[in-house]
């Protein structure tokens, strides 16, 4: 199973556990878009809870990453729907606004304030109350193929847009007009994979996507940006056909990567395991460098994103008790080995970083280790993406507006603007 000899839960371990008492049994259950390894791995984890806790059942659901907020919006609020959601944090002032996930308990929401990073417990909180329980971070950098430069003739990571260009360049071929190799890939078909690369570029390049609740796509930096696209599409150094995602956040862009046919892609810590899957040996050409800085910044950015728990506001009053009682736990050290989370395991055996400190501390020595020790590099000038009132739909519409630019279908000039015009009404109305 994916690289977890070199991290393995022992679930079996003689561990005392807390033990919640409940009048009767409780059945509660966990909704997810992982994927069926990891799925196996939180089941395992329920079971040990369930050990000491026999009144309390607990169920794994998983669906697609593009079914999971339509499926929490149709079943999340009602009593029968999942007691537990995992959530990507732009999702929660709206899920909070519509009365769908419960306020955190006292005693969770003060672990949440002193045992995660202020910046990661902000984003599991609205307007300074706690909803949820932070378990992932994720931060974007430039990942390339070390075998691919060194044909190329390039000694080092681009550090700044001009060396992109020229490094995009020198990777991509062509056969007969049609690109077979792109030196620079793009992601379409999914916001995330659109938007955060794009944001990533934007705020290494002295800019921002919202400043103080507005949007900030009007200026240089943002125009920038939205020429370097145009530039890298235009030129011929990436190709929109072979980026595609499809619903789990798999397709066309990962296999081009993974075989080689895609030379540098901006992406996320969480695909390692996709890639060491999908590459086998060949995993060990896949450097990781900060984003290089466009010409208006002053050093190298990044987006941030976390994912946290909640807790269904509308679920039975002992099946909610249960549901933060186990998301206590599982997110406490006290549920895995060597002072680690059981959480934190089942995320660092898919590449992802863990967010709580005492996790970080504990798995130092891995994420020491070549890959995700980039992206441990550039967490300290990250910048976290805007969780505000519309943010889903704000990205869902750059996302448009940057595929649109990715097929030809706009200008540059003419994508940055629309782009802050659907931004500010999108913004607006959600504040009303």
């Amino acid at each position: 199973m994916r690289h977890l000899a070199r991290i393995k839960l022992t679930l079996a371990a003689a561990v005392a556990l807390p033990c919640a008492a409940f009048a009767e049994p409780v059945e509660i259950s966990y909704l997810t878009h992982w994927s069926p390894d990891t799925v196996a791995l939180l089941e395992a984890a329920a079971e040990k809870y369930q050990s000491a806790n026999p009144d309390v059942t607990v169920t794994v659901q998983a669906v697609p990453f593009g079914d999971l907020l339509t499926t929490i919006r149709s079943q999340g609020g009602g009593s029968g729907g999942p007691t537990i959601a995992s959530i990507y944090d732009l999702w929660l002032p709206e899920l909070v606004r519509d009365g769908l996930v419960e306020k955190a308990p006292d005693d969770v929401a003060g672990e949440v304030s002193t045992a995660w990073p202020a910046g990661i417990a902000a984003a599991a909180s609205v307007d300074g109350t706690v909803y949820g329980i932070p378990n992932e971070i994720n931060v974007y950098a430039l990942n390339y193929n070390k075998a691919l430069f060194k044909e190329a003739g390039i000694a080092s990571p681009p550090a700044t847009w001009d060396e992109l260009k020229a490094a995009a360049a020198a990777i991509t071929k062509t056969e007969g007009g049609r690109i077979t190799r792109q030196g620079f890939g793009m992601i379409n078909s999914w916001p995330a994979g659109v938007v955060h690369p794009f944001a990533s570029l934007l705020v290494s390049n002295g800019g921002d996507l919202v400043i103080d609740g507005e949007p900030a796509l009007d200026s240089t930096a943002a125009g920038e940006t939205f020429a370097l696209y145009e530039t890298m599409i235009g030129e011929g150094y990436t190709d929109p056909a072979m980026g595609t995602a499809d619903a789990n956040t798999t397709g066309p862009f990962l296999d081009n990567f993974v075989s080689g046919n895609t030379g540098m892609i901006i992406m996320a810590n969480w695909w390692e395991s996709a890639l060491r899957a999908g590459m086998g040996d060949a995993f060990a050409d896949i450097g990781t460098a900060p984003i290089p800085v466009g010409p208006s910044g002053d050093t190298a950015r990044s987006i941030s994103y976390s994912w946290l728990t909640v807790v269904n506001a509308g679920a039975e009053d002992a099946r909610r008790e249960a549901a933060w009682d186990f998301l206590a736990w599982i997110n406490g050290p006290e549920s895995g080995e060597n002072g680690a989370s059981a959480m934190s395991g089942i995320l660092m055996s898919m590449g992802i970083l863990p967010s709580r400190s005492s996790d970080v501390e504990a798995y130092q020595d891995e994420l020491d280790r070549d890959f995700l020790a980039g992206y441990v590099d550039v967490l300290a000038n990250a910048k976290a993406f805007p969780v505000v009132p519309g943010g889903q739909e704000f990205s869902e519409a750059l996302q448009q507006v940057i595929e649109a630019l990715q097929y030809g279908q706009v200008t540059a000039a003419e994508a940055q603007t629309n782009a802050q015009a659907d931004a500010t009404s999108i913004l607006e109305r959600a504040r009303q």
